[in-house]
């Protein structure tokens, strides 16, 4: 007798399929569909195949948006992990005060991108922003909207205050759900702290990490209202990521075709990149866990 399978399951399932079609699909068709064509007089379209892609393939404009957006998130990986991880090592375990330090760390992450670049653009600057007004008064001669490297210090700054908070939070989760007998053996072995950590609490907290690094990486691959906000890209191209530089294309330019390549290339690079983060990843931490 042959088995049946109920299938009536797909029809709780159909609205989320016809929600993602109508928010995802049926937009990246669009946007396909304009990568192929140069558009005149806005509603006139002629099909010019590859020409977008070959173009911006050659152009220096995406090479060096793309070597900055590489160079902030590998800068911002390198900060806010490490950091993360040491936030909620030195946080209480339980009791109100644990409670406390949950809720002031997760604060940051309830303000809106908007309002934290409006924030920053505020406390950077010289004439009444805290940060500004102390550094000038320290004898440094800070200016984001003027200077390059101290443009950069901010942007990366903002981004620390503004995303560390959720690496922490993973990374306490992490903590509380190892099993208290593994810090019990480790009394009793008189283990020192840095071996408590090197081996129990990092290796239990190699799969919360994997999922830290993905998230903080796509998103600070696509970061854009924060620095557009702070420095809308400059000094000059200083901080003109990748998507301010589509978004200049798209909506300054109104050059829509190659936008909408722009925009094709960006995803598959996030894609390719997020892939191989995953790939690297598992693969170590399948090779120490058979050691």
């Amino acid at each position: 007798m042959e088995k049946t399978v109920n299938q009536r399951a797909w029809i709780l399932v159909l609205p989320v399929v016809l929600l993602v079609a109508f928010s995802s699909v049926i937009p990246m068709m669009t946007v396909v569909n304009y990568s192929f064509q140069d558009s005149f007089r806005g509603n006139d379209f002629f099909w010019v195949g590859l020409e977008w892609y070959s173009e911006l393939l050659r152009s220096e404009r995406l090479w060096d948006a793309l070597g900055r957006q590489l160079l902030f998130s590998f800068i911002i990986l390198l900060i806010e992990i490490p950091l993360g991880i040491l936030i909620a090592l030195s946080m209480p375990k339980k009791g109100w005060l644990a409670s406390l330090c949950l809720v002031l760390i997760a604060l940051p992450l309830l303000i809106p991108y908007n309002v934290v670049g409006t924030i920053w653009q505020i406390f950077g600057r010289s004439d009444i922003g805290l940060l500004g007004r102390v550094l000038i008064d320290l004898g440094f001669s800070y200016n984001y909207a003027q200077n390059a490297f101290d443009a950069w210090a901010t942007v990366i700054a903002m981004d620390v205050w503004h995303w560390t908070s959720l690496v922490a939070l993973l990374s306490y989760a992490g903590l509380r759900s190892i099993p208290s007998a593994y810090y019990q053996a480790a009394k009793i072995d008189q283990a020192s702290r840095w071996s408590v950590f090197r081996y129990i609490e990092l290796p239990k907290l190699r799969g919360v990490l994997i999922i830290a690094v993905l998230l903080r990486f796509m998103d600070s691959f696509m970061i854009y209202t924060e620095p557009f906000v702070l420095t809308g890209g400059g000094p000059g191209n200083a901080t003109t990521f990748l998507s301010i530089d589509l978004v200049k294309m798209a909506l300054g330019q109104f050059d829509l075709g190659p936008a909408a390549a722009f925009s094709l290339m960006y995803f598959l690079v996030i894609l390719l990149i997020s892939y191989v983060f995953y790939t690297v990843m598992i693969s170590i931490d399948k090779d120490e866990t058979k050691q």
